[in-house]
């Protein structure tokens, strides 16, 4: 027996033997294959980009994983322990497996084989660290192996509170978001230190399956998991019993949070500033690199701009009558399911689509979309309203045609129609309203920086993404003539200097090109303010022809309208296609005195360390970050920036457009209570209507007209269409601020002169006006006329109104044409 005894133990001791060579073979071989898990120490996951606005409201994101990374120190001893509860009670005494557990887990598997139950995991915080982020999901008795291995590997290289943080960032929610921080954001629009105690339950019971947790497909689900984590962290002592019973009774309140743009009206701006982060760093830094990116935005005067554009574009298309509805759907059943499957404008919150239920001549009864939840369910609200006959009077005349085409509101909506609506402040009653045609954009700057304070691509983003502020290459009409009147002042021209405002014509190659004054005729000789005030193209033709338009297409390039402009004379008119960032921009650089500027909607951008990688401001400051006052000048801003035009050009070209809001073609269309320059412009056939414009602190600049360029009808002019938008927008956007003047550069000469001869003016001369002269210049001596031909004679009212013309006349002097 004993010999029996010592055979079998000896047997065994041999295949034991075996067995330890053969695993410490298999494990040999397996780590090999390990990866290296020093990696950790470097661990940049894939983060969140984030935009914010000027004042650090948060504008847009941008990730494919969307992760905000959380130093452990800043998770809340809440959140730890519901994880903790959740996923691996035991953490903080385990060398990285925990052994009951897994024997647990053993024990449960067996009795449930058979039963068809899913099989019970006993994967740690670090198993699951070593499994997401050394090895695959790959469900074989090597990976779990390898996963155990390096658990305690990584339990020795690193502190239970590292394994923790890593494990929080790193793991998946569902819903594109996560790490825990992107989570809460995701799933309750708050940061982690916000959560409740029932919201922290339902984030931890996430990882388990979050598809099998979704908060709308899965409520109930969802609901007993989380309970289930809420007892979990009773159980471990992390919440008393009272809050726990509290929490079990509360809903999910789950909100999630709208990936993309936050911040209101503020879509084409972030669009326009995720394209130049791309151009800059490329796609992965934006969408990987967890990028802080602060602008430009002013997300006040944003409000402002998007509300004085959206104004001037739907009341041009609703002077032009009705497009129809949007389609028609059936009312016999529940028409709140039919409509609630329409895409609405997702950034025109002021309207509501609604279907007409019943109309008759005192106006129709609508049914206003019902909302949907997180999965896009359409809600069990069913809201009615109507719209009386006077709110839906202006659609009487269909868009086909220039003629009433209806008489009430029965010819002009039916059952069924979809139609966009705006409540008004009598509860139930509504306006009809439709998405306009006509588009535009609007750019407002900073005239010192260069910062885009706001900027609006068109009427919706939802309706079209293509950004008429920066994208469309719009001609610029005679919003360009005050660069060819600046260029004739910083060459030797005058404010005074008078010019010849007649039938003009150039015959090149056969082809004989004959401009015109808009709206016809000629007023004889004039003066350049005169010329920019009333926007003679006749006069301006003759300026550029008399300067040559390589001079004008130099200025034109320095000012950054064009890349590079072709020298004709009818690009004197604006002819030329740009954009209305460019004019926006180059009108800034004479609002600031003549210097150049760099447009830009970004101020800083810091990488996931926070260090600045990139800052739009070049002025260098020397003395600004002293550690203290020891009775030193006060710091001042070295200012590089290249001088593209004379100070006093400058000012007198604003002095002439000042003219332009005061008597020319914007004259009662901009009415603020300070000193504001601008001038208008319109293309040919009244395709396009611009207005730019500025005072010392703000320049504002817009275009209105249809994308597929065509007339805008009578009267569409800058100074009709434009000209009220932008006063509009600046009245809002300048309210409650302090009115500053354009103050004259040291050295200029203010004299008066008749308005219409450029001459010194009489005493009592009622058509006198204040010039501003650079040194050695000032009103003529003589009358004297530029670009004339000898047979003119000078209109009949100048020579009455202006002793010096008629006693030029009679003499014959000085080239009077």
């Amino acid at each position: 027996m004993i010999r029996l005894i010592g055979y079998f133990f000896g047997a065994g001791a041999f295949l034991v033997l075996i067995a330890a060579a053969a695993a410490a073979l298999y494990l040999g071989n397996l780590n090999k294959d390990l990866p290296d898990y020093e990696v950790l120490a470097s661990y940049a996951p894939p983060v969140t980009t984030r935009v914010h606005a000027g004042n650090g409201e948060l504008m847009a994101e941008y990730a494919r994983e969307r992760r905000l990374y959380l130093p452990i120190q800043a998770i809340p001893d809440r959140v730890k322990a519901a994880f903790i509860s959740a996923e691996d009670k035991n953490f903080y005494q385990h060398p990285g497996v925990d052994l009951m557990g897994l024997g647990r887990a053993i024990l449960v598997n067996v009795q449930n084989m058979g039963s068809g139950r899913r099989p019970v995991g006993a994967s740690t915080i670090t198993q699951q660290v070593a499994k997401n982020f050394l090895l695959s999901a790959d469900q074989t008795i090597d990976r779990k192996i390898k996963e155990a291995i390096l658990s305690f590997r990584i339990e020795q290289a690193y502190s239970k509170d590292r394994i923790l943080e890593l494990y929080l960032n790193e793991i998946f929610f569902g819903l594109n978001s996560y790490g825990i921080a992107g989570a809460a954001l995701t799933y309750f629009d708050k940061s982690v230190t916000e959560l409740t105690i029932a919201e922290t339950a339902y984030l931890a019971a996430l990882p388990k399956g979050p598809s099998n947790y979704h908060p709308f497909r899965h409520e109930a689900a969802a609901l007993e998991r989380r309970n289930w984590v809420i007892d979990r962290m009773v159980e471990n002592g992390y919440v008393t019993r009272a809050d726990g019973d509290e929490a079990k009774t509360q809903p999910l309140g789950v909100s999630v949070r709208r990936g993309g743009s936050h911040l209101f009206a503020s879509d084409y701006f972030a669009e326009e500033v995720r394209r130049q982060i791309i151009q800059r760093y490329g796609d992965n830094a934006l969408y990987e690199g967890g990028l802080s990116v602060r602008t430009s935005l002013d997300p006040k005067i944003q409000v402002e701009a998007r509300k004085a554009l959206h104004d001037g574009l739907v009341n041009y298309d609703e002077r032009r009558g009705f497009h129809g509805p949007l389609k028609s759907i059936e009312i016999g059943g529940d028409w709140g399911v039919a409509l609630g499957k329409l895409d609405a404008l997702s950034d025109v919150p002021e309207w509501k689509l609604a279907v007409v239920l019943a109309v008759d001549e005192k106006g129709a009864e609508i049914g206003i979309q019902p909302s949907k939840d997180g999965a896009g369910k359409v809600g069990p609200d069913r809201v009615t309203g109507h719209i009386s006959a006077k709110n839906m009077q202006w659609a009487y005349r269909s868009s086909a045609g220039n003629r009433r085409t209806a008489r009430s509101p029965e010819g002009v909506v039916g059952p069924g129609d979809v139609v966009y609506v705006e409540p008004l402040e009598t509860d139930g009653e509504y306006r009809l309203r439709q998405p306009p045609k006509v588009q535009g954009g609007l750019v407002a700057m900073d005239p010192q920086t260069g910062r885009v304070l706001a900027m609006v691509g068109g009427f919706s983003y939802g309706q079209s993404e293509f950004n008429r502020a920066t994208q469309a290459m719009r001609q610029p009409g005679s919003s360009f003539k005050p660069f060819v009147y600046a260029a004739a002042l910083d060459n030797g021209y005058t404010p005074a200097s008078v010019i010849l405002d007649a039938p003009f014509e150039l015959v090149t190659g056969g082809q004989v090109w004959r401009p015109e004054n808009y709206g016809g005729g000629s007023a004889g000789p004039s003066t350049l303010r005169l010329g920019i005030e009333k926007s003679r193209n006749l006069m301006t033709v003759r300026l550029a022809n008399d300067m040559g338009m390589n001079l004008v297409a130099e200025y034109a390039e320095r000012f950054g309208i064009y890349d590079k402009m072709l020298p004709v004379l009818a690009m004197s008119l604006g002819s030329g296609e740009t954009t209305v960032m460019r004019m926006v921009s180059a009108y800034s650089v004479i609002a600031n005195g003549g210097k150049q500027i760099k447009p830009s909607l970004i101020d800083r951008i810091q990488d996931r360390y926070g260090k600045t990688i990139f800052r739009h401001e070049e002025r260098t400051c020397e003395t600004c970050n002293a550690p203290d006052w020891q009775e030193q000048d006060e710091p001042t801003l070295t200012d590089n920036r290249e001088q593209v035009l004379d100070p006093m050009t400058a000012y007198q070209i604003t002095s002439m457009m000042e003219g332009v809001v005061q008597r020319g073609t914007a004259a009662g269309k901009v009415t603020l209570d300070r000193p504001v320059a601008g001038k208008t412009g319109t293309t040919n056939d009244e395709k396009d209507a611009w207005f730019v414009g500025y005072t010392p602190d703000l320049v504002a600049g817009l275009y209105l007209g249809f994308d597929n360029p065509a007339p805008l009808g009578r009267g569409g002019t800058g100074g009709s269409l434009a000209a009220p938008v932008f006063n509009e927008f600046m009245q809002a956007a300048l309210a409650g601020t302090r009115p500053t003047k354009f103050i004259p550069p040291a050295g200029m000469s203010l004299v008066p002169v008749n308005r219409k001869t450029g001459m010194a003016a009489a005493e009592g001369d009622p058509d006198t006006i204040i010039e501003a002269f650079k040194p050695g210049t000032g009103p003529a001596a003589t009358f004297s006329v530029i670009g004339g031909a000898d047979a003119y004679v000078p209109p009949e009212e100048i020579l009455r109104t202006s002793p010096q013309a008629n006693q030029a006349v009679n003499s014959g002097s000085n080239g009077l044409f």
